[in-house]
């Protein structure tokens, strides 16, 4: 007769790191990682796909960071294409592909598209594509003087910039460039072939982000890098984020060991092969290797842990997360394909374990929920600042549109997964992920390990017991100022 219970499983708060000689301190140490088989970032932190963590702003602060944010699904395909658009143009090296005006659009269409795009500025053709000669520039500036109760009736001719316009040949390098806009104390560089036709545009916005964003996640074009999420065979909303330029795709489900979802997969991977995927969640080796044999790209872990996840309480089903990272890295590791740790996150010394566990990267949804740029909502309560949090199996986020994560699609009534509540305001993400990282570091550090790759190869565990974690928090004082990161009543990620 098979055995039942198959093995004891522990997370987080049941082991510790042992420290080892090291000559590495935290400066030196190399938190880069890969995210797929092919996208590499440099901190191991993504944004769970979650409405009230993750739209562009939050994206785009985090890939400024070195990270990688994923845009949640609760918006329709065209609005979440959109938010991938806002991540994609809004920094660039040379922008290949500017939205271009012709001289016939009208002034609030132009402000229309400002809006949209979140860009400040049009260059003009004669055809008002990107095919056009350059026949001038449209910004911010030039209808700032203009009443806008006649945006309507004004056309771009009558109010663009066409005269002394700053224009560069295609090959200009950023040095170069950023002279050349210095000199004309002008903000956009527009990139004109010999025959006049638009090739591209650089903006000084663009070239300080580079210099201020070192670190940032680009693509080989220079532009920040993003994912979006999707369910189980949507396959208009999968065409719709591609045409959008997504960096990655993912099949973000409830429970990733089954059929539909093993279905999606082999489709995007055969459709679309230049497409990273990342799928999940799973919790088992099984599932982790049916899902690396329909394509993905990596494999993303988690079954109940995070701090809104009823799961494992509504159907008793689950995997305490250290062990289920283990299980997934048993049969990911030796195929090359990176493990992605989802939920149960809540101090930046679980992210050192769940790395030293096998996972390459890990996802956050609590930890990133109380940051100035995620959309949920700020609230004051108690005299102390929040924001709203929930669960994408939570009733409210079932109804928007999540349920097909959790099976759910076609019920009248929702069995909900989730709950809504509300976390700790924390400020802007770069210092809240300068300390995160930091933490990270710290551990790589006292474990005498130089990158992550040689972390989670030579790292070791200890089993630890309900009092040793006592022991390991602070103990036996009054907090009475809180240190930045350190969280005493985390909920987890």
């Amino acid at each position: 007769m098979e055995q039942k219970i198959l093995q004891d499983a522990i997370t987080f708060d049941d082991v510790l790191l042992v420290p080892a000689y090291s000559e590495i301190t935290p400066e030196s140490a190399d938190p880069s990682t890969r995210l797929t088989r092919r996208i590499t970032i440099n901190i191991p932190l993504i944004s769970a796909p979650m409405d009230t963590v993750t739209e562009s702003s939050l994206a785009i602060a985090l890939a400024q960071e070195g990270g990688l944010g994923i845009i949640h699904k609760n918006l329709s395909p065209s609005l979440q294409a959109r938010e991938v658009q806002k991540v994609k143009r809004s920094e660039n090296g040379v922008i290949n592909d500017p939205v271009t005006l012709g001289p016939g659009d009208t002034v609030d269409r132009a402000n229309e598209l400002m809006r949209e795009q979140g860009v400040s500025g049009f260059p003009v053709t004669d055809s008002g594509d990107r095919s056009g000669r350059v026949i001038g520039i449209l910004t911010r500036r030039d209808m700032k003087f203009l009443d806008p109760s006649r945006y309507g009736e004004s056309r771009v001719e009558d109010v663009m910039t066409r005269r002394n316009l700053v224009t560069a040949s295609p090959g200009i390098d950023p040095a170069a460039a950023e002279a050349l806009l210095n000199e004309a104390r002008v903000e956009k560089l527009l990139i004109v072939d010999e025959a006049g036709r638009l090739d591209g545009l650089i903006t000084m916005r663009d070239l300080e982000n580079v210099r201020k964003h070192p670190s940032a996640c680009r693509d080989d074009r220079g532009r920040l890098r993003v994912g979006a999420a999707t369910g189980v065979l949507q396959f208009d909303r999968i065409e719709a984020l591609i045409d959008a330029e997504v960096d990655v795709v993912v099949v973000d489900t409830a429970h990733g060991h089954s059929r539909n979802v093993v279905a999606t997969v082999e489709e995007i991977k055969r459709s679309h092969p230049e497409i990273d995927v990342i799928a999940g969640n799973i919790a088992t080796a099984d599932g982790a290797k049916a899902l690396m044999d329909a394509g993905a790209d990596a494999v993303k872990v988690g079954i109940g842990p995070g701090s809104i996840c009823t799961t494992r309480i509504v159907t008793g089903v689950g995997v305490p997360q250290i062990t289920a990272v283990r299980n997934a890295v048993s049969v990911c590791e030796p195929a090359g394909v990176p493990v992605i740790a989802d939920g149960g996150i809540r101090q930046s010394g679980d992210i050192a374990k769940a790395i030293a566990a096998g996972a390459s990267v890990v996802m956050l949804g609590s930890l990133f929920a109380g940051m100035d740029e995620s959309p949920g909502e700020l609230v004051l309560h108690g005299g102390r600042r929040f924001k709203s949090y929930r669960g994408m199996g939570s009733e409210g986020a079932m109804s928007a549109g999540s349920a097909d994560r959790y099976g759910q699609a076609d019920s009248r009534k929702f069995v909900p997964e989730g709950v809504e509540g509300m976390v700790a305001y924390r400020g802007p993400l770069s210092d809240f992920v300068y300390q995160l990282v930091g933490g990270v570091k710290s551990a790589m550090g006292y474990c005498g390990c130089a990158t992550l790759d040689s972390f989670r190869s030579d790292s070791r565990f200890v089993r630890v017991t309900a009092a040793s974690m006592v022991e390991s928090h602070p103990h036996d004082i009054t907090i009475t100022r809180e240190a930045p990161n350190y969280m005493s009543n985390a909920g987890s990620s």
